[in-house]
């Protein structure tokens, strides 16, 4: 498994509910590092490049109104297998189906689903680009990386 970086973006529901410290705990907890973080407002034009397969879909209205009524807060985050594990712990995409023990089974209630989370490495990348400079990123070892990670699976 390879060492990546996802990213997530704890939406309004999530900011203006207070859960977002225990979200991003979650993913401290699991082993996963922040390497970047930082609340901000979404404008139409970050909208439409972030979601633009949802553009002419008859929901983006209310997607992108519900999106920019409070800030969100985006986290990159680093570990193995990063994108999958994220995915997984978010849980499905609609929180009424969504396993407890996940995010969205345990905080979610409605389609707003509280976080996005990559799809894949590409996507991550270029949604890592999108909200963060590269100087906004962070390098840096993680005091219990040793504990974290299998002498095999650790950088060389």
């Amino acid at each position: 498994m390879a060492m990546e970086r996802t990213i997530i973006i704890l939406k309004p529901d999530a900011v203006t509910r207070q859960v977002c410290g225990e979200i991003i705990a979650r993913f401290e907890k699991r082993g996963l590092k922040i390497a970047g973080l930082k609340m901000l407002k979404l404008t139409d034009e970050t909208l439409n490049i972030h979601y633009a397969h949802h553009v002419t879909k008859p929901f983006f209205p209310r997607l992108s109104k519900f999106m920019k009524s409070a800030p969100v807060i985006a986290v990159v985050l680093e570990g193995n297998d990063s994108v999958n594990q994220v995915r997984k712990m978010c849980g499905a995409t609609y929180p009424l189906e969504a396993a407890v023990g996940t995010i969205r089974g345990d905080y979610g209630m409605s389609m707003n689903n509280l976080i996005h989370a990559s799809d894949s490495t590409e996507a991550a990348e270029a949604e890592i680009k999108r909200f963060f400079k590269p100087e906004e990123l962070f390098n840096y070892t993680a005091a219990n990386y040793e504990w974290v990670y299998a002498e095999e699976e650790r950088k060389a």
